[in-house]
């Protein structure tokens, strides 16, 4: 490696321990908020899914009922 980058002139490159850590550190945290963010929004959309089944259930509870006819008023031709 030394004598490829002696004959590329390219400088070796120094990373230290320390700074492996911080950037993996970063990476991490970076990560654990997108988990946490993904979870509370998963965690939202299941209650309003939650709630949009209960108004889903009350309105074919509604549909169940008898029709009754709007045309049976006085208003109305009753052919």
């Amino acid at each position: 490696m030394l004598l490829l980058t002696s004959y590329l002139k390219i400088p070796p490159l120094i990373i230290s321990q320390s700074q492996i850590v911080t950037v993996l550190s970063i990476v991490v945290v970076f990560f654990l908020i997108l988990l946490i963010l993904g979870v509370r929004k998963s965690y939202i959309l299941k209650k309003e899914n939650d709630k949009l089944s209960e108004i889903k259930t009350s309105q074919n509870d509604e549909e169940e009922k008898v029709y009754k006819d709007f045309r049976e008023g006085h208003m109305y031709d009753n052919n």
